[in-house]
């Protein structure tokens, strides 16, 4: 199956700032070759380690209250249980006798005067609990916006564009550099629905560059299984190896993907001839 394509870059990324700080680090130049992890763009913090330092002395703050939490869960608790033996005792008093109602209600108030306490100190222990969550929020929430000051490099590849100026400014979204990886190359064509079912994936299949003429070989990684609403055509990729990076991205390709052969004799083009129909026919030698 012979069809017409062209080389595109395994991955292609541009790195964006997601903060607005000023750049402090010297601009690497295109053409350089970054790693994964690899600084590109390295952003001024300000403000921003004070900001988390409060962010912590909140968080430490909201833990300190928790033991005075506690504590006042514990002397509800045990204020209740106080009042809770009082009515007992009351209520036993009064079944002899031996205890008046007003006693007897005087008990009773106490014990709910209790529960009352006891569900506060438990509201006052959960807040003290969310406010630690908030406060560890604040500090995750620092701590995210100072990771975002530095810029690195997703996978190893090529600059194709110098990193952003020292001094320049990044706004959120602005661009800080383009990364693409070469290693290993993909072709890409479009096979027409005709054709399409010859082609399967892990195919072998070779190329000839435009550029000089060079051969290159490689298997079918990928078929479409959506045509082009305009041309009817499927997208194929083929994945080539490039390990000196001699392939560019965007070099037009004629390439040629192996199909399941069938059974038959090779001719000679002069052994070929058309009758005055037009049938096609083959020379034959009588012997």
């Amino acid at each position: 199956v012979i069809v017409r394509g062209q080389t595109t870059a395994a991955r292609q990324v541009a790195v964006k700032a997601e903060t607005s700080a000023v750049v402090v680090s010297a601009p690497l130049r295109k053409g350089a070759t970054v790693n994964a992890g690899d600084v590109l763009c390295e952003l001024d913090p300000g403000t921003r380690g004070a900001q988390q330092a409060e962010a912590q002395a909140r968080r430490n703050e909201a833990q300190s209250r928790v033991p005075e939490a506690q504590a006042r869960v514990a002397e509800a608790q045990a204020r209740l249980d106080e009042t809770l033996i009082k009515l007992n005792a009351a209520q036993k008093l009064g079944e002899g006798g031996f205890s008046s109602q007003t006693t007897l209600a005087t008990a009773e108030a106490a014990v709910a005067a209790a529960r009352a306490a006891l569900s506060s100190a438990e509201a006052g222990l959960n807040a003290a609990h969310s406010g630690i969550e908030a406060a560890e929020a604040a500090v995750a929430s620092t701590q995210a916006e100072i990771d975002r000051l530095t810029l690195t490099a997703p996978f190893e590849g090529l600059l194709e564009s110098d990193t952003a100026e020292l001094g320049s400014l990044l706004q959120t979204g602005s661009l800080c550099a383009q990364v693409i990886q070469l290693d290993p190359i993909k072709l890409v064509g479009f096979v027409p629905e005709t054709e399409v079912d010859r082609v399967s994936l892990g195919a072998q299949a070779q190329a000839r560059l435009a550029a000089g003429d060079r051969e290159i070989a490689g298997t079918v990684t990928f078929i479409s299984r959506a045509s082009d609403p305009t041309t009817r055509t499927f997208q194929v990729e083929i994945e080539v190896p490039n390990p000196d990076l001699s392939i560019r991205d965007g070099q037009t390709a004629e390439i040629a993907i192996a199909s399941a052969g069938v059974e038959a004799h090779l001719l000679p083009q002069s052994a070929l001839t058309l009758n005055d129909d037009g049938t096609l026919g083959v020379r034959l030698i009588d012997a």
